[in-house]
């Protein structure tokens, strides 16, 4: 099995049809049958069924091709890291954050990119925390800003702050004073939750309280855009940070109580895969991200603690 039978592999994969990869792997179609063969003949088993209108990609095909563009995505960044060098940092990088992150430092990053590293394409993708985590696993992004994320072996994960939680809701249902408000009292509460998938621990760092909050929720919803609307709107109150509501804290729309006995926190990492080698790119971006989001912490424009 080489690269090139990899290449051969996807293209087949992702058409279906034996005609239309030829043409997109700009070789002969019996040349593209041919290594398709020898690598069912090396694998031993079938890897496409073949069909009269194409073909349809076996089990095992489908495990090949999660494991093929993740070779081919390594070899390619390999190539240009040696060809390259750490004085012209050049090529793709994909970096995922959850909305805080972007919130913070997405457009001082942009920015510096474009300024810095003129060779650089830099792909940026916004999601839910845990969202963002699948992305990663999944080697859709090479770097990701993810809250408490699990401990799993082929992730490394190093702690960037911790920010403290609120309850944050209109004054009418969390009350105009600005004095803490205990735990318990924000149980009471009609409470929205974010839905976090993969990294159900991405709003609090104590997984206990976490299910108080969600099994006490009246919504449980998966669009920022939804729950900013919902609050403002009066439905219900949410645990988040101040960053979360920026604009609508400071347009009075929305209020927010610290939250004691105990005090809420959760904590940002960031994240990469232990099997992925870091590039230069990745490394310029790392040293990049912690030093924006310092800049930011240090300016108060996002309140939390650096554990860098």
């Amino acid at each position: 099995m080489d690269s090139r039978q990899l290449r051969y592999f996807i293209a087949v994969y992702e058409q279906r049809n034996l005609s239309r990869a030829a043409d997109q792997a700009n070789v002969a179609q019996s040349a593209l049958s041919h290594h398709i063969s020898n690598l069912e003949a090396e694998f031993a088993t079938a890897l496409f069924e073949r069909k009269p209108r194409g073909m349809e990609p076996t089990a095992a095909a489908e495990r090949l091709y999660e494991h093929a563009r993740i070779i081919l995505r390594a070899m390619a960044a390999a190539e240009r890291e040696i060809k390259e060098g750490r004085t012209n940092i050049a090529g793709e990088i994909s970096i995922g954050m959850a909305n805080s992150g972007v919130k913070a430092i997405g457009v001082p990053l942009m920015k510096a990119v474009l300024a810095k590293y003129p060779n650089l394409k830099l792909s940026l993708t916004e999601s839910l925390s845990g969202a963002t985590l699948m992305h990663l696993m999944a080697s859709e992004v090479d770097l990701a800003l993810v809250y408490n994320p699990p401990s799993e072996k082929e992730l490394f994960a190093e702690p960037v702050l911790e920010e403290q939680m609120f309850c944050v809701g209109t004054a009418r249902l969390v009350g105009s004073r600005k004095t803490p408000i205990t735990f318990d009292e924000v149980t009471r509460l009609p409470l929205m939750t974010l839905v976090h998938g993969l990294s159900s621990r991405a709003l609090l760092d104590d997984p206990v309280l976490l299910k108080r909050l969600e099994a006490n929720a009246i919504l449980h919803l998966n669009s920022i855009t939804g729950m900013t609307g919902a609050l403002v709107a009066g439905l219900g109150c949410a645990v988040a940070t101040k960053l979360f509501a920026q604009e609508q804290l400071e347009a009075g729309r929305l209020v927010a109580r610290e939250v004691i006995e105990p005090k809420l926190t959760r904590t940002l990492y960031l994240c990469r895969l232990r099997n992925r080698p870091m590039t230069y790119a990745m490394e310029e971006m790392r040293r990049l991200m912690l030093a924006l989001i310092a800049d930011r912490v240090g300016q108060g424009a996002w309140q939390a603690t650096l554990l860098i």
